[in-house]
């Protein structure tokens, strides 16, 4: 028939073609070579079983734009700085700085005279300079009071006080003072004299809390006094000679 010739040349290929697929499979895809790999969840061949469609494995190139996020730089930058900047922050408000013990003034005396010895209570007044930006709490303060070599006076307090952050508070004490000497005595006791002057080296040291650790602070200084007569009015105390 005319139909047949059309599709029929007479060799018999009309009906092999209608055998063979509009597009042809090129299994060289399938094929590992040095540049592709088999997919790792079918294995190359196209297929996976019915019901395992949930352990699909994606492959993803690592050239792909979703593994570099956008601003990533930016990020990680702005975290950087953000930890610098607390890190500056703790360092410079936690940083350890100095406590500085300073005397102020002899603020009394009072003199109490017996047969055996000359006693003298001295109101002695110190500054506690806290440069901190924590609490400091102070501890056991000793003064040793000296006539030349020979202790004549000593105090200890426990508990003295507490100085909040960046500021001065001003401590005063009182220290006894006992003069057994008898050309000391008779100094102090003779009526010709208008003023008694006597001369005391005290020698002190304070225990300071602060910021998780201890530390020991001293002072040394010079005052006079007047071991004859009661004495109310307030005068420096000087620092030791160098």
């Amino acid at each position: 028939m005319g139909g047949a010739s059309k599709w029929d040349d007479g060799s018999g290929r009309g009906q092999d073609d209608d055998r063979q697929p509009i597009i042809e499979k090129d299994d060289s895809r399938r094929q590992s070579s040095g540049e592709t790999s088999h997919c790792p969840t079918c294995q190359g061949t196209g297929r996976i079983p019915r019901g395992q469609e949930c352990k699909l494995v994606a492959v993803i190139s690592c050239n792909d734009q979703r593994l570099r996020p956008r601003h990533t730089k930016l990020y990680v930058a702005v975290s950087v700085g953000v930890c610098l900047l607390v890190s500056s922050l703790v360092l410079f408000f936690l940083f350890p700085r100095s406590v500085l013990l300073s005397p102020v003034a002899v603020q009394s005396s009072f003199v109490y005279f017996t047969d055996d010895y000359v006693q003298i209570n001295i109101t002695n007044v110190l500054n506690v300079t806290n440069h901190n930006f924590a609490t400091v709490h102070a501890y056991n303060l000793t003064v040793q009071a000296l006539n030349f070599d020979t202790v004549v006076g000593t105090v200890s307090i426990k508990n003295v006080t507490s100085v909040k952050p960046l500021s001065v508070i001003m401590y005063s004490f009182v220290i006894p003072i006992k003069l057994k000497d008898p050309d000391l005595r008779n100094y102090c006791r003779k009526a010709s004299l208008p003023v008694h002057i006597l001369y005391l080296h005290l020698q002190m040291s304070l225990t300071v809390y602060y910021l998780a650790h201890y530390e020991q602070l001293s002072l040394e200084t010079y005052e006079y006094i007047d071991c004859g007569a009661n004495s109310t009015i307030p005068h420096s105390v000087q620092p030791p000679p160098p």
